[in-house]
């Protein structure tokens, strides 16, 4: 069987919670697909699907599905066997000539899960990808703030990293998102502190969700850890508006 004669592998992003925020295109192909696949947890939930759930409710026929079981856990190696997991039973389809669709959470390839199938699948396959909002792009839509204006740099890193790297990146970068915040809470409003960014800061939760949470204070938050679905946006705290003195109203 040849590559082309096999199915296609789509990486979806869905966004960060909000079902309105499905590009056309990824309402298309999720009302359309034969073959659906996303994480799920061991109580049988799954983040993507919710989201996805206006698509699924239009679909032309009701999708075969894999749910790919992830624990929540440090162990990387469980996670990486359910990746493996996962990619056999997507590939059973694949050869079958069946399309897959992967619902992804956010953006595919932007912390993206689906990206640890694609490695797994894209030297036998095709594979595409539908882009989806980020959350660091609905957590600036729901602050009403700018991420970056101008020369101002920007920095996006991850409470797994040490804290020498997220006090480095505070340091240096004007605006900074830290993503996957929640176990991580104390450890970065005890940084920002270190770096005097705590006025800076702002954190959110489940951006775009029912129970989404924003706290412009940081101050206010307890110091223990939050949900998974949290981050930090740190913006300038001297930051002025381009007003119409700006040459050319250069961007």
């Amino acid at each position: 069987m040849t590559k082309n004669s096999k199915g296609t592998f789509y990486g979806v992003g869905v966004g960060p919670g909000d079902p309105e925020l499905l590009t056309l295109k990824a309402f298309r192909l999720i009302q359309q697909a034969v073959v659906i696949s996303y994480l799920s947890n061991t109580e049988g939930s799954s983040q993507a699907k919710t989201i996805a759930r206006s698509a699924l409710a239009d679909a032309v026929s009701p999708a075969l599905e894999i749910p790919i079981l992830m624990h929540m856990s440090n162990d990387r190696r469980l996670a990486n066997q359910a990746y493996d997991q996962g990619a056999r039973a997507i590939q059973e389809q694949l050869n079958a000539g069946q399309d897959v669709v992967f619902l992804c959470e956010g953006d595919p390839l932007f912390f993206g899960s689906f990206a640890y199938l694609l490695e797994r699948l894209e030297d036998n396959y095709c594979c595409q990808v539908v882009p989806g909002i980020s959350s660091v792009n609905a957590a600036a839509s729901s602050l009403v703030e700018p991420l970056t204006l101008l020369k101002e740099s920007f920095a996006v890193v991850s409470g797994r990293h040490s804290d020498e790297q997220i006090l480095d990146t505070l340091q240096t970068h004007d605006a900074v998102v830290i993503m996957k915040a929640g176990r991580a809470r104390p450890r970065i409003l005890k940084l920002l502190e270190d770096c005097d960014r705590t006025k800076d800061a702002r954190y959110l939760e489940y951006i775009g969700r029912e129970q989404e949470h924003i706290e412009k204070n940081v101050s206010n938050l307890a110091n223990e850890a939050g949900p998974y679905f949290s981050l930090f946006v740190v913006l300038p705290n001297n930051r002025h508006r381009a007003d119409s003195g700006e040459q050319g109203g250069s961007r």
